[in-house]
């Protein structure tokens, strides 16, 4: 009796694993309607139903295959688990081929490249009279200009000395001093006052092959000129290539132009082939100055020039009669890289061939020769063998002493105590 109140045990179907189908099979699972569910059954039939064994269900019978066209067909698990590894292989097959293909360049085949030739570095020239560089080599190929300037007070300040690439400086008689500056790549056009010739200066112009401008001379200069075969540009007879000043006397007053006076070489034919100053490339200013203040001695406070070494420009300030020198064309001071003083020996007050005095040096030989530059000192010789011979400057070895690039002034001192420096 108790059976008859015990609720009907849930039917559990047994599931028969069937063998796998086979992949090119297809199978149908009948779909039984809701209206074929069996009828009610008392509790004792479900009962007994429990304790029956379930017979698998067969399959129904295959509907028939369209052409061409093929149905879904399950995998078991392992089948798509398998199937799964097989996708991701061919995912991450497909990331890597995709990488590879747009992250490295394809091997292209190059043209071959044209061999450049190397542009050689620009050659620098440097100018044979003062060591510069230059723009233009053909300056160097214009003749040296050599001019006459005067020195007296009345003559002051002079013009052009300021361009001059090398200025010699020496007394000319009465103890009143003279210059004669050399132009070659530089041409100012307002140069003087120009006054007369000496022999020395004609000596010291000849080792530069240079022209020779002045206006007149001793009596010696002027045989000399003539017998040594000099290239002469004597105002007395070369008037138009000068030019006179309203602003002073004569004889001050008579200047020229580098200018006009290489026009005067032109038609002349004049040119120059000569051995410059053995030159450095660059300036070496010193860290610490051992020549700061440089004093020369030549016949009184008027005409002894002096210097004061400037550590802003690396040259020398230069003065006369304790005021600077200046240039009346730029009114700037006069201010050499490099200053040399020579001994060479002089006899003051000797007649010439006309019977007049005048001074007379002798600068064909040797001597001690300070040089200046840099903010340093020098203690060097000076050598010249002849008059077409270049002057020369050797260390106490006898080897050339290269001088600085820039402007040089030459001053002749009779003796070397007439040099001081400190």
């Amino acid at each position: 009796m108790i059976d008859d109140v015990r609720p009907p045990k849930s039917r559990k179907p047994k599931i028969v694993i069937e063998p796998p189908v086979p992949l090119d099979q297809e199978i149908l699972h009948p779909v039984v309607p809701a209206d074929d569910e069996p009828a009610f059954q008392p509790p004792e039939a479900v009962a007994a139903a429990d304790d029956e064994p379930v017979t698998p269900l067969k399959p129904a019978a295959e509907a028939p295959k369209k052409q061409g066209l093929k149905r879904f067909v399950p995998r078991t698990r392992k089948q798509q688990i398998v199937c799964g590894i097989i996708l991701i292989l061919l995912a991450f097959g497909a990331g890597a081929g995709w990488t590879l293909t747009h992250h490295k360049r394809a091997v292209v085949a190059e043209a071959p490249k044209k061999s450049i030739a190397k542009k050689a570095a620009p050659q620098i020239t440097y100018s044979t009279l003062t060591g510069l560089p230059i723009t233009d080599a053909s300056l160097n190929q214009k003749p040296v200009t050599a001019v006459m300037v005067e020195n007296s007070v009345d003559a002051r300040p002079q013009s052009g000395l300021g361009d001059a690439g090398v200025v010699f400086e020496a007394v000319a008689e009465g103890g009143v001093t003279r210059f004669m500056a050399l132009y070659q790549d530089t041409a100012p056009t307002n140069v003087g006052p120009v006054r007369s010739a000496r022999p020395y200066y004609v000596q010291w112009a000849m080792g530069f092959d240079a022209a020779y401008a002045h206006v007149g001379g001793s009596t010696d200069a002027l045989n000399d000129i003539k017998s040594w075969g000099v290239k002469d540009m004597n105002q007395f007879y070369n008037g138009t290539s000068y030019h006179r000043i309203s602003s002073r006397a004569a004889p001050h007053n008579v200047y020229t132009g580098i200018d006009t006076l290489n026009k005067l070489e032109a038609a002349k034919g004049f040119t120059s082939t000569y051995t410059g100053f053995a030159r450095t490339k660059k300036e070496a200013p010193a860290a610490t100055p051992t020549a700061s203040s440089i004093k020369m001695s030549l016949s009184g406070y008027t005409y002894d020039p002096s210097y004061t070494y400037n550590r802003t420009t690396n040259s020398y300030d230069r003065s006369e009669a304790g005021s600077p020198q200046t240039d009346a064309n730029t009114n700037k001071q006069i201010s050499p890289k490099v200053v040399v003083a020579i001994v060479v020996p002089e006899s003051r007050g000797a007649l010439d061939s006309s019977g007049a005095y005048y001074s007379n040096y002798n600068p064909i030989g040797a001597g001690a020769a300070y040089i200046f530059q840099n903010g340093t000192a020098t203690v060097g010789q000076w050598t010249k063998s002849a008059n077409a011979s270049p002057l020369q400057f050797t260390d106490t070895a006898g080897k050339p002493l290269p001088l600085a690039p820039g402007q040089t002034w030459i001053t002749a001192v009779t003796a070397a105590n007439k040099v001081t420096y400190k």
